[in-house]
């Protein structure tokens, strides 16, 4: 399983990024789908994240984040997708996209119930 996390770049607070998620060896349409980010000294922390079809298709967001950050997937394309706005500089960090193929999560907002992470992407937010 292989996911190749894009799109991340430097942004003026108060834009818009939109991250890219593309998955190999895994079909999304049948996997927890989930974003996590680490900024600068801080630990790995919870973004977003949408459960499979055959597990109630549900999404879950961050406190930090709701309202502003949407997830969506193409089932089409294999690709997840983290569309982000009015970002802040607390945003900056680290973006992971993870998986995990499982039907049931004990927890959706833990790193470690993810087996496959991809190699992140860097999200800069300026002021």
């Amino acid at each position: 399983v292989q996911l190749q996390a894009s799109g991340g770049g430097l942004v003026q607070a108060g834009g818009s990024l939109r991250l890219s998620c593309l998955a190999s060896g895994i079909t999304i349409s049948n996997a927890y789908m989930a974003w996590f980010r680490q900024g600068p000294g801080k630990e790995r922390e919870f973004v977003a994240a949408a459960a499979a079809r055959r597990s109630g298709s549900n999404q879950y967001y961050a406190d930090s984040v709701k309202g502003r950050f949407t997830i969506s997937r193409d089932n089409a394309k294999n690709t997840v997708y983290l569309q982000m706005n009015s970002l802040t500089p607390e945003d900056t960090a680290v973006y992971y996209c993870a998986a995990d193929s499982r039907l049931i999560l004990s927890s959706t907002r833990t790193w470690s119930e993810y087996d496959y992470w991809g190699q992140g992407t860097l999200v800069t937010v300026s002021s």
